[in-house]
């Protein structure tokens, strides 16, 4: 089963409440698509560990539910 935008948004923002976030569908199909996230909870990590912490936001979705997430992130700053 298909995960929407909205699901990935909502699982993100419970765990980063101050992110902005944008989505996009890259496939047209539900499985793939990209994210930008800003947030503060950001700020002192390296890329692999801001990933990290969108991933985990996802409870264990990827791979999934959600075959595919591109992601960009970087605090507001950046």
């Amino acid at each position: 089963m298909a995960m929407s935008a909205t699901d990935i948004e909502r699982f993100i923002k419970e765990a980063l409440p101050d992110a902005v976030i944008t989505i996009r569908d890259l496939a047209g199909d539900g499985d793939h698509y990209a994210a930008n996230v800003v947030s503060t909870a950001f700020k002192g990590k390296s890329r692999v560990q801001q990933h990290q912490l969108v991933y985990a936001a996802l409870k264990g979705r990827m791979g999934g539910e959600l075959h595919a997430l591109a992601l960009q992130t970087s605090t507001p700053e950046d």
